[in-house]
């Protein structure tokens, strides 16, 4: 048996970030890397992909290996796949982890948010576009990965949700004074449904390959802080009881923990860390 400090290690062990080269993927990589584990950074963006190896190679014992992949393309992943494997045999690695991380979110800005993504607005061709990369994605690296996470009896998938996978988008939050109703900006219907479907798709798997160990849960982080507008940072803040959003590296001892055997016997659930926003 082992101790608690000595369930978390990941050393020779393998994991895939999917959109790693993203705000919160660079601080899931950090975590990951941090525990001795052979990170491999995937995205569609080759050059920040670069940028956050540079990152993460600081935190790491073995150097992070990238993998340019369009999520939303099954042929990129078993391209990505088939390298995957190439790479852990050659180290004599364990797939120990798939990140379902990807996704596509209009962040908040200075000003608010950036464009109009009202429902009366409604384009299928963006929102088919989201679902590819965020829901789609995730079931094809499922797909993909799922079956090789299976051969070594510990495989875990880690889905990426939402502290909106469990509440509404509280459109108040982007409202403009002296501007129409049917103009004002505000969170589109895309993301909440995509990311309470990674819970749906979380249920599933936990239960699909039985008898492997194979285990899959989510993470559903509240809203992180990067100098959003000052009235949208209280106006978030008043409604969480910690009174404040989360900064960037909070979320990394729940990766860590997810993403080990620190979490042993977890399956199939959905952990929020929200700054108890969701319970109210």
């Amino acid at each position: 048996m082992k101790s608690g400090l000595q369930s978390f290690s990941l050393d020779g062990k393998a994991v895939l970030i999917t959109g790693a080269a993203g705000l919160l993927g660079t601080q899931h990589a950090i975590a990951l890397a941090e525990l001795g584990s052979m990170v491999f950074l995937s995205d569609i963006d080759n050059d920040k992909l670069e940028k956050t190896r540079d990152v993460v190679s600081q935190y790491s014992q073995v150097r992070p290996e990238i993998i340019n992949m369009d999520i939303s393309s099954e042929g990129s992943i078993i391209c990505a796949r088939d390298f995957l494997v190439k790479k852990i045999t050659e180290k004599k690695h364990i797939f120990k982890c798939l990140v379902n991380n990807a996704a596509v979110d209009h962040k908040v800005a200075k000003g608010g948010m950036n464009r109009s993504l009202r429902l009366e607005d409604f384009d299928v061709l963006g929102w088919e576009k989201e679902v590819s990369v965020g829901l789609t994605g995730a079931i094809l690296c499922a797909k993909h990965f799922g079956p090789l996470l299976t051969k070594s009896r510990e495989g875990i998938i880690l889905n990426i949700a939402s502290d909106l996978s469990v509440i509404s988008p509280d459109q108040r939050l982007y409202k403009r004074p002296n501007t129409p109703d049917i103009d004002q900006p505000v969170k589109s219907v895309s993301y909440p449904v995509i990311k309470t479907g990674l819970l749906g798709l979380t249920r599933y798997l936990s239960t699909y390959w039985p008898g492997t160990n194979l285990r899959c849960n989510a993470l559903s982080p509240g809203g992180v802080f990067i100098d959003q507008d000052e009235e949208f940072v209280q106006r978030l803040s008043d409604l969480i009881p910690l009174g404040r959003m989360a900064q960037l590296d909070e979320y990394r001892a729940a990766i860590q923990f997810l993403c080990s055997d620190a979490s042993s016997y977890m399956n199939g659930q959905n952990i929020v860390i929200d700054g108890g926003r969701s319970v109210l």
